[in-house]
């Protein structure tokens, strides 16, 4: 039965200046570095849902809250991660609302810091470190990497995806090991190994070359021994 798992998770405490995003909003995976369709778990009519409450959502926001905020909305099968800084709790809460009532939204997980918004250079370390974690996942022959959607935020890496428990923990250890993480929150879509099974591609069937005879001038085919 598919659960949401919730998860925080210390890390290494490494050395990274505590950072946001890069820019006010950014949709669909700015830093998750671009999920092929082909190889995401979602089907292809709940990637597009996705974007689409992204963008519903960061306008409704944005309208409500103006730019004083600093906030990223991150949608995963109709789950939505809010990330960022904003002025007040009543901030925080009222883009919660907002957010909640936008169509086809199934659940929110409000990640916002009530503190000032973070600045160019703390954003891009979030950048770098993203980057790192991507890499280092699809580097891994032991993980689909494609399968996580990542997003970092002063340090903390967020991971999203539909994953078996197997691949949530493997995937965890790769990246709280990563330069710069400071924590590891989950934020996954748990399913079985059968349904993984489903999910992933079938094997082109093996098909058999057979070798044509050679041919004599006569027409006859020409048969060789080779030694046994």
């Amino acid at each position: 039965m598919k659960r949401l798992l919730l998860t925080t998770l210390a890390a290494s405490l490494i050395g990274c200046g505590l950072a946001g995003c890069i820019a006010p909003f950014v949709m669909g995976g700015a830093f998750a570095g671009g999920v092929l369709m082909a190889s995401d778990r979602r089907t292809s009519g709940a990637q597009v849902e996705d974007q689409g409450i992204e963008l519903r959502s960061a306008s409704r926001v944005s309208e409500a809250l103006g730019e004083g905020v600093h906030i990223n909305i991150n949608s995963y099968n109709r789950q939505v991660l809010m990330t960022g800084e904003v002025p007040s709790e009543k901030d925080k809460a009222t883009a919660e609302q907002i957010v909640a009532k936008v169509d086809n939204v199934k659940a929110v997980v409000n990640e916002l810091g009530v503190l000032g918004n973070t600045s160019l250079s703390a954003r891009s370390a979030d950048t770098l470190i993203t980057s790192r974690v991507k890499a280092a996942l699809l580097d891994d022959k032991e993980v689909y990497g494609t399968a996580f959607k990542i997003v970092t935020e002063r340090g903390v890496v967020y991971m999203m995806g539909r994953v078996t428990k197997r691949e949530a923990d493997y995937a965890t250890n790769i990246v709280r090991g990563q330069s710069g993480v400071q924590k590891v929150v989950r934020v996954l879509e748990t399913i079985t190994e059968d349904e993984l099974k489903q999910l992933l591609p079938k094997p082109a069937p093996q098909t058999e070359l057979k070798s044509s005879p050679v041919m004599s001038g006569s027409g006859q085919p020409v048969m060789s021994n080779s030694p046994k």
